[in-house]
């Protein structure tokens, strides 16, 4: 396994990637124009990364009828996160769900998408180390360590900079090596790196697997996001019908994998990740421990409605992607965000 060491500040983006052909199945066409015959509105949504059950509520709300009963007729496809938020921007789709953090980046850069709800609360990044090698409790802990990322132009590498920043340190004061998404997880398994920077899900794979891993949030240190929905300001525009419907079944797709989290997971396995079969008791205490814990819910939430997005902390995770050189320039949240109330 070959790695590369990072040293210095962290290299502006300066665009992000060209529209990208859809992966999987091709989307529907542009979504028509209301619905006053009965028929049902065709749309696609395109999700970051690959069928995993962790997007259980999208697929409820297919499967329990809330995207039929708002008179949309839902196609899945997938691809990687710049490409969901071109392809949302220039009509390809008609929702994007990618994470949060690249929404901000990609907006910046000028492509014009809008979230319309912000469906994880926070950000799923993490630092997760060997507790029995490599006890870490605080930043400080890191300090001539051996620290993986996947790639300087990660949201994880910029939370793993707000993680030293906070304690006086910089990534010169660790040794900080880049291995590839598919990699990373063994390199920390197999005791080539201290710590990882990925994604907080792989706490609980390694746990079962019997690692003694340990984790430090980075949420704490950045505000940021997971998974969120988003759509073209175009689309809101012409079919408001069409977004609020989507974001409706989506709550209650929600709603729906909360109240009933163990036979969603089984349903969700068998018909849309079916390489995650034998995985159901596992990923269902996933899903209650972290999705339905602090993930889709929050204090925010509670008080506004599922899909709530605080306008502060937004502004907040632009404001600290132009602090470590993601973005150059700030925007109004406001610009970016639509409260699902205002729909």
């Amino acid at each position: 396994m070959k790695f590369r060491t990072i040293r210095g500040p962290l290299a502006i983006i300066a665009s992000v990637a060209t529209v990208a052909g859809l992966a999987a199945c091709s989307p529907a066409d542009t979504a028509s124009q209301g619905d006053t015959s009965g028929e049902r509105t065709s749309v696609t949504i395109q999700i970051d990364g690959a069928a995993v059950p962790y997007y259980a509520p999208l697929y409820e709300a297919a499967e329990q009828g809330y995207f039929e009963e708002a008179g949309l007729d839902v196609e899945f496809t997938y691809a990687e996160a710049s490409s969901v938020l071109q392809n949302v921007a220039a009509g390809n789709v008609q929702f994007g769900f990618p994470n949060g953090d690249s929404v901000i980046t990609a907006k910046a850069n000028g492509v014009d998408v809008e979230v319309v709800h912000t469906t994880y609360q926070q950000g799923i990044g993490a630092v997760l180390f060997n507790k029995e090698t490599n006890p870490i409790t605080k930043p400080e802990d890191l300090k001539g360590k051996t620290v993986a990322v996947t790639d300087l132009g990660s949201p994880n590498y910029i939370q793993l900079q707000a993680m030293l920043a906070d304690a006086g340190m910089s990534v010169s004061d660790l040794n900080v090596v880049t291995v590839g998404s598919g990699s990373i997880v063994a390199a920390l398994q197999n005791g080539e790196v201290d710590a990882i920077v990925f994604s907080r899900l792989r706490y609980f794979a390694l746990e079962s697997a019997g690692f003694p891993v340990g984790q430090m949030l980075s949420d704490k240190y950045l505000p940021s996001f997971g998974n969120v929905l988003v759509t073209s300001p175009s689309l809101r525009e012409s079919d408001p019908e069409v977004v609020s419907g989507f974001v409706s079944a989506l709550d209650k797709g929600i709603q729906y994998v909360i109240d009933n989290t163990e036979a969603a997971v089984t349903e969700v396995i068998a018909k849309y990740s079916d390489s995650f079969a034998g995985q159901e008791e596992s990923i269902t205490q996933v899903i209650t421990d972290v999705f339905v814990a602090d993930l889709w819910q929050s204090e925010f939430t509670k008080e506004h409605g599922l899909g709530y997005g605080d306008l502060e902390k937004w502004q907040a995770a632009i404001d600290a992607q132009v602090s470590f050189g993601l973005i150059n320039e700030s925007y109004d949240a406001s610009s970016l965000v639509v409260e699902p109330g205002d729909l």
